[in-house]
């Protein structure tokens, strides 16, 4: 089997999911962007696939004009009922893909908190981030998508997490990210976004220092639950 990852920055990579993917038994093939090969991409030809996070909104398109070829495909995929996981950008993506509103959110959601699972949530593989400190790093969120169904919420944005049947599954948050050196790149910039977030720099080190070993484990035990479902 294969899956294909899409990074919409290189900085924004599997980064903890790979160990799980590749456990499941796929071969992984990871592809930019601005890749020339990107716009010419099947999105119905691999077994799963991984749309990770970036730095756009799902609205930008006249900034970068990918987004809507992107969109437009995986439509498609999904229309087909094919294995897909979406990560914070990439579940706003697929979101936009079923045909939901993607908009500015109230405030920045920035660093290591739990998500609130509702029935479902608590039930489904989600139940492995009960109560643990994972990273959120987002302005934007989304309308819930016709026939998809919630498993997660944060204070401050309700649509944290949904899943369309036993083959879509799309985080608002990052349960990937806790013990991979990518972070310090992700802090490698304006500190004017985190500071919107109400942290600071150091802060968020610290939390990732201290909460990322945690966030990261119940990331790959809920991801490998997923993909022992499909």
């Amino acid at each position: 089997m294969r899956a294909l990852v899409i990074r919409h920055k290189p900085y924004e990579g599997l980064a903890g999911f790979w160990a799980p993917i590749t456990a499941a038994g796929y071969a992984i093939d990871t592809v930019d962007v601005d890749d020339p090969a990107f716009a010419a991409l099947d999105f119905a030809a691999p077994d799963l696939l991984v749309l990770m996070g970036g730095p756009m909104g799902v609205y930008e398109r006249d900034a970068h004009p990918w987004i809507a070829n992107e969109v437009a495909r995986l439509a498609d995929r999904l229309a087909a009922g094919k294995p897909t996981l979406g990560v914070c950008l990439g579940a706003q993506l697929i979101a936009a893909a079923l045909g939901a509103e993607v908009f500015a959110g109230p405030v920045k959601e920035v660093g290591f908190a739990p998500v609130a699972l509702n029935d479902a949530g608590a039930t489904s593989p989600l139940r492995h981030l009960r109560d643990v400190p994972i990273l959120h790093w987002h302005g934007d969120t989304f309308d819930l998508p016709e026939g998809a169904e919630l498993l997660a919420s944060t204070p401050a944005y309700r649509n944290q997490a949904f899943r369309r049947g036993a083959h879509l599954l799309a985080l608002q948050f990052h349960p990937e990210i806790g013990e991979d050196t990518q972070f310090e790149d992700w802090l490698d910039g304006p500190d004017d976004y985190v500071a919107q977030g109400g942290l600071t720099i150091p802060e968020l080190r610290d939390q990732h220092e201290r909460l990322g070993p945690a966030a990261a484990a119940a990331g790959r035990a809920m991801l490998g639950e997923w993909l022992a479902g499909l």
